[in-house]
């Protein structure tokens, strides 16, 4: 940077030059925060005494102040540069307006600041000499006034930057409170930042989104380099930053489960306490699943949630920012964080990967991303004892779950410049919680997939607000779960759904029972993935009817077969718990 700013120099500023700085002085921050497992595994192992072990000691303390340092100055730094392309850009606008006014009135702005006259009008009438002089010279004074501004503007832009560079050459930028590197990133100047963007009036989908969007680069920055808990869960903040708060606040509900852990545990747990003691060993379990999941390539981590009985997560493959076609999954009866997601992670991997291959296939452009939604808490087998009887699974949590979905279907949409192609898919109970989602409307899907349905709440497909002939339904040979039709009846008898094959075809394999609907190399997978990848001509078409569709249509007169087949699918009923 020059002592003195020209116009030249200001008519060179690039701030896209500094958002490419901005992002990668991120990735490095990031990948300096990334190595905090191997600082702590660098550390003396226990028993080690004597010399050695004291001057290893320091040495590994000296490695992490120093790291903790340049950590700091790489967050600040990056505030300082999102600040700068702010002011750049803005400042970029303000010059080529007094170019353009220049130009309009004949003179010419001069790489050093100073305006000319260089096309004067000619043949004015001698009685409006004096009139268009007095008009020029208001003109010409207006244009020196914005061009000083301009010039000041700049030198305060670039004193700014200047000062936060110096400051970090000079190591006189202190880390943030806390040990761990993430902590040291939280330094004073960017809490003050994250601090006067405030929070969002409203915790909505839309109200978070417009909140983010009128930001400064430079809070937003600092929001991302502070990572405040709650902005983790927040519908319509963009994914990549839902990501980042989520993942650094892994530590912190983790300390928290324990601690809550060890208060029970201190004098012994009661008879009363050891389901809350079990509770939290299972979210403590669930948080193990989150951390080898987040851990593979391209994850984003858009849920992390511990309260209530059980954990609550969204795991997303591939960027939910910028993908051309995302869809959103949802678990149903007994799915659990610590039992269920690395198995629907892997699914979610291999589905995107399936619809990628289905665009290529028909000759299409563009990316693809999958989120496993469990942003709500799924019925438990042991909270139920009979799932066909009086006392099945009832559709509360569906509803409420719904409604959560409801808003990330929004938040997906809301948070990005451009929607992209949204499809919603939900599997056995959570078909019921995606049809309660996908009534309140709203919500932008243009897809919506269902299989292994016990129902979706409605037995009407308008009331789902999806465009018509884009709403698909799936049912297995031997799924008895797809005809319960406890939930707004049974959608196999439901107009409006295209229905899609599970058999075997030209495309894959037949599938069969309640839980295999994406295995790969198979015509069920085959089909959900040609929707997910906008190329549903491609999907085969077809129904298979089940036992309860075969029930539905048994004459009067037959009753005693009907009885029959009844009877069969009672003997089933201990396992139906295990197909949810």
């Amino acid at each position: 940077m020059s002592a003195v700013v020209s116009y030249a120099d200001v008519r060179r500023w690039n701030g896209e030059r500094l958002d490419a700085v901005h992002g990668e002085l991120g990735k490095r921050g990031d990948e300096l925060v990334a190595l905090q497992d191997e600082l702590d595994g660098a550390r003396n192992p226990d028993g080690w005494t004597g010399d050695a072990a004291q001057r290893s000691a320091d040495q590994h303390r000296r490695l992490i102040d120093g790291m903790r340092s340049l950590v700091a100055e790489v967050a600040t730094v990056r505030v300082a540069v999102a600040a700068a392309a702010d002011d750049v850009t803005a400042l970029a606008r303000r010059v080529d307006a007094a170019d353009h006014e220049a130009r309009a009135h004949g003179f010419q702005i001069t790489e050093e600041g100073g305006v000319r006259d260089v096309a004067p009008p000619q043949d004015v009438p001698a009685d409006q000499v004096e009139q268009v002089k007095a008009e020029r010279i208001r003109v010409r004074d207006r244009l020196v006034d914005e061009i000083e501004k301009i010039l000041d503007q700049a030198e305060a832009i670039d004193a700014a930057l200047a000062k936060t560079l110096i400051a970090a050459e000079e190591d006189e930028i202190e880390p943030g409170e806390g040990t761990s590197l993430s902590d040291a990133a939280r330094t004073n100047e960017v809490m003050a930042l994250a601090d006067s963007a405030g929070k969002p009036p409203h915790n909505t989908a839309q109200a978070n989104a417009d909140w983010w969007k009128s930001l400064s680069d430079e809070q937003r920055t600092a929001l991302r380099e502070s990572a405040p808990a709650w902005l983790g869960n927040r519908d319509g903040i963009p994914a990549v930053v839902r990501d980042t708060a989520n993942r650094a606040n892994l530590a912190d509900t983790r300390a928290q489960l324990r601690g809550e852990r060890n208060r029970l545990a201190q004098g012994g747990i009661s008879e009363d306490e050891q389901e809350k003691a079990d509770q939290i060993d299972a979210k403590l379990k669930g948080l193990d699943a989150v951390e080898d999941t987040i851990a593979r390539d391209d994850r984003q981590l858009l849920v992390l949630d511990a309260s209530g009985e059980r954990l609550k997560t969204a795991v997303g493959v591939g960027d939910v920012d910028t993908a051309d076609h995302v869809s959103v999954f949802t678990p149903g009866y007994t799915t659990t964080a610590e039992g269920s997601l690395k198995g629907a992670d892997a699914e979610t991997q291999e589905l995107v990967a399936e619809s990628q291959r289905e665009m290529m296939r028909s000759g299409q452009d563009g990316e693809v991303a999958g989120v496993f939604w469990l942003g709500y808490e799924a019925p438990q087998e042991s909270e139920n004892t009979d799932v066909l009887g009086d006392s099945v699974v009832s559709s509360s949590s569906a509803e409420e779950g719904g409604a959560k979905l409801n808003e990330f279907y929004k938040g997906i949409n809301s948070s990005r410049d451009d929607d992209p192609h949204l499809t919603a898919i939900g599997h056995s109970y959570g078909s019921t919680t995606t049809g309660y989602a996908l009534q309140g409307g709203g919500h932008g899907v243009d897809d919506a997939i269902i299989y292994g349905s016990p129902g979706v709440g409605t037995n009407d497909i308008e009331d789902l607000h999806v465009p018509e002939g884009h709403t698909y339904r799936l049912e297995a040979k031997d799924d008895p779960v797809a005809d319960f039709g406890r939930f707004g009846g049974d959608p196999s008898h439901m107009d409006g759904f295209t229905d899609l094959s599970t058999e075997s075809s030209g495309e894959g394999g037949q599938v069969t029972g309640h839980s295999d609907y994406l295995q790969p190399d198979t015509t069920s997978q085959h089909n959900i993935a040609s929707v997910v990848g906008g190329v549903p001509e491609n999907a085969v078409q077809g129904k298979t009817d089940g036992v309860g569709d075969a029930l539905s249509y048994v004459p009067h007169q037959a009753q005693e077969g009907a009885s029959a087949v009844h009877d069969w699918g009672s003997d089933r009923i201990s396992d139906i718990k295990d197909l949810f």
